[in-house]
C-alpha cells in the first residue's frame, strides 16, 4: 500500500474549511480534475494525465476524519483519502492522506506509484490553496 500525506496550517477557524470541503464539486474541481460529477454521497472525477484519461468513481465513507472517500471503481485495487481539520489558536491544520494500491492489470507499465504519488501531491496542494482562499474570504468578512 502506498501513501501520500500533506499538511498545511491555514489562518482562521475550522468551520469555513469544513463547509468548503463538503461542497464536493468545487472542492474536487480545485484539485485540477477536468470533470467532477456529484450524486449524493457518490461522485466521479475525471482527469487527463499525459496521454491517459483517468476516471474514478468514489463514495463518501464514515471514517475518523472530517471528510473521507474511497474508490468504488477505477484504476486502483483500493484507494482511500481522508482529510482532517485540527483547530489551533489562530490557525486550522489541514491534513490530507491518500492510501492506494495499484491494480497492475489496469495500470501496468504506463503509471507507477511514483507518478501517482507526485500527481496526488499536486492535487492536494491545489485543494489546500483553495481552502486558503476560502479562509481568507471568511476572515475578511469577520
Amino acid at each position: 500500500m502506498e501513501s501520500v500525506s500533506i499538511s498545511r496550517a491555514i489562518p482562521g477557524p475550522t468551520a469555513p474549511l469544513h463547509e468548503a470541503m463538503h461542497d464536493l464539486e468545487p472542492f474536487m474541481k480545485s484539485a485540477g480534475f477536468d470533470t467532477v460529477t456529484v450524486d449524493s454521497d457518490q461522485f466521479t472525477i475525471e482527469n487527463n494525465v499525459g496521454l491517459l484519461s483517468i476516471s474514478l468513481d468514489l463514495q463518501l465513507v464514515d471514517r475518523d476524519a472530517d471528510l473521507a472517500y474511497e474508490q468504488i471503481d477505477g484504476i486502483f485495487e483500493s484507494m482511500e483519502t481522508r482529510y482532517t481539520l485540527e483547530e489551533g489558536e489562530e490557525t486550522t491544520t489541514v491534513t490530507a492522506t491518500t492510501e492506494f494500491e495499484l491494480d497492475a492489470s489496469i495500470v501496468g507499465p504506463i503509471l507507477d506509484a511514483t507518478i501517482i504519488a507526485r500527481q496526488r501531491k499536486k492535487e492536494l496542494t491545489r485543494q489546500f490553496d483553495y481552502l486558503e482562499e476560502v479562509a481568507a474570504e471568511a476572515n475578511a468578512t469577520e
